[in-house]
C-alpha cells in the first residue's frame, strides 16, 4: 500500500519536538510515512538517527523513508526515497528486498522519465515550500503536478507547500507529502488526519 502521506524530517526542529510531533502523526495510522532527511548530518549521525526513527515506525507500524543513502537504508531496514540526479531505481533494485519499496524525487519531465522502477514519487514544489521561505524556484501549481503525475510510472505524492486547501485542488495525486504542514502545526494529529482523509 502506498502512504497518504509522507512526513519528511526537519532536524533543525529541537529533537523532542520533532520526534513528539512524529508520534502525534503517526497515530493516524499506517498510511502515514516517515522520510528522514538531514543532509547536515554526518554519516554517524544520519544513521543513529535513522535507528531512532526506525525503532519508532516499527513500533507503529508506519512505513519509514531514508533519504539518498542506500547503506543507512539496509542497516535500518527502512525503504529508500532516492533525489534527483542521483542513484536510480534500476541502479539500487539489484541490492534491496522485494517488500523494499523506493521513492524518487520529481521535479521535471526528465526526471519523470528518470522514475521507471519507482514504487512512489514526490513532485515538487507544487506551491511555495513553507518550509525553504528562500526557495525560488518556479512551482508547478496544480495544471504542472496533474501534468507530470500523468507521466509518472507510478503514483505521485504532491510536495511543497501543502495545506488541506491547496491539496484539495490537485487532480491525481495518490497522497501528500509535508514537512511544516505537519512538524510545526499546534495539533500534528488532526493536520494529518485532514490530509489523509481528502477524498
Amino acid at each position: 500500500m502506498s502512504p497518504r502521506l509522507m512526513v519528511i524530517t526537519d532536524w533543525r526542529l529541537p529533537r523532542e519536538r520533532l520526534l513528539a510531533a512524529l508520534e502525534r502523526a503517526m497515530e493516524v495510522g499506517p498510511q502515514v510515512a516517515v522520510q528522514h532527511r538531514h543532509p547536515e548530518a554526518t554519516a554517524r549521525q544520519f544513521l543513529e538517527e535513522a535507528r531512532l526513527l526506525s525503532e519508532l515506525c516499527q513500533a507503529r507500524g508506519n512505513p519509514l523513508f531514508v533519504n539518498g543513502r542506500l547503506d543507512v537504508a539496509l542497516l535500518v531496514r527502512a525503504h529508500l526515497h532516492l533525489p534527483a540526479g542521483g542513484l536510480t531505481p534500476e541502479d539500487v533494485r539489484p541490492h534491496l528486498s522485494a517488500e523494499c519499496r523506493v521513492s524518487v524525487a520529481v521535479h521535471d519531465e526528465q526526471e519523470a522519465r528518470r522514475a521507471r522502477g519507482a514504487d512512489l514519487a514526490l513532485v515538487s514544489p507544487v506551491f511555495p515550500p513553507g518550509s525553504k521561505p528562500d526557495d525560488t524556484r518556479p512551482t508547478l501549481g496544480p495544471e504542472g503536478f496533474r501534468r507530470l503525475a500523468a507521466a509518472l510510472p507510478c503514483p505521485a505524492l504532491a510536495l511543497g507547500g501543502i495545506t488541506p486547501e491547496r491539496a484539495s485542488l490537485l487532480n491525481g495525486a495518490a497522497g501528500f507529502a509535508v514537512i511544516s504542514a505537519v512538524l510545526e502545526a499546534e495539533d500534528p494529529t488532526s493536520a494529518t488526519r485532514a490530509l489523509c482523509t481528502l477524498p
